[in-house]
């Protein structure tokens, strides 16, 4: 699956001492680096051509902001509230998403590299061209979602739920889960390894011996 990866224009972008972000705001052509944000309430701010290195982000909220051409490396967004956010050509390589509630939002060629992101919620959300290359996963949930060409690759993915989701045309077969929480319904047309196989024998009613 080819991912469009963000149009950087890095020449352009400019470093400058941040302390706050503010709502209804543009933010084009910057740098944000070395940095830690915290309680901020941010609503519908536009984010285009920005590189957010080594960012910290703390107890906020940054509900309905858009993110194009964006890339995000080494940054901490952990518990942080992106509900309904509009992401496209926006990567995140290196970064921790613990518990980061991205529910409801709308992503196009997403990439997501070598991140924790552990007990993250996408519930309700639609994603189209977005891969996890390299993540954890655990306990994440993707229940209800809309999906168009998502990819997981050698992720862990333990406990995610995939609860009316259908899983057609997903390959998990090089990812590792012990369970993972979905119907029978949901998983038709996933692709799974043989080992893999043996985790969804009690949704068909089988027992192994």
């Amino acid at each position: 699956m080819k991912i469009e990866k963000p149009k950087l224009t890095l020449q352009l972008l400019e470093s400058k001492p941040i302390y706050t972000l503010d709502s209804k705001t543009e933010y084009k052509d910057r740098l944000f680096e070395h940095m830690t944000l915290d309680m901020l309430e941010v609503s519908k701010a536009s984010f285009e051509n920005v590189v957010f290195r080594h960012v910290t982000i703390l107890e906020s909220s940054l509900e309905h902001c858009e993110f194009t051409d964006v890339r995000f490396e080494h940054c901490d967004l952990s518990n942080v509230n992106l509900q309904n956010t509009f992401m496209h050509r926006t990567e995140w390589a290196n970064c921790k998403l613990v518990g980061t509630d991205f529910s409801g939002s709308r992503w196009q060629n997403v990439s997501i590299v070598e991140s924790i992101c552990d007990y993250s919620n996408f519930r309700f959300s639609h994603l189209k061209q977005v891969e996890y290359l390299g993540c954890s996963l655990i306990g994440a949930d993707f229940a209800y979602l809309k999906l168009q060409k998502i990819a997981f690759g050698t992720c862990r993915l333990d406990q995610v739920t995939f609860t009316g989701t259908s899983m057609k045309g997903l390959d998990l077969s090089d990812s590792e889960f012990d369970a993972l929480v979905l119907t029978l319904e949901d998983l038709a047309g996933c692709a799974i390894a043989p080992h893999q196989a043996a985790t969804f024998a009690g949704l068909m009613g089988l027992i192994i011996k």
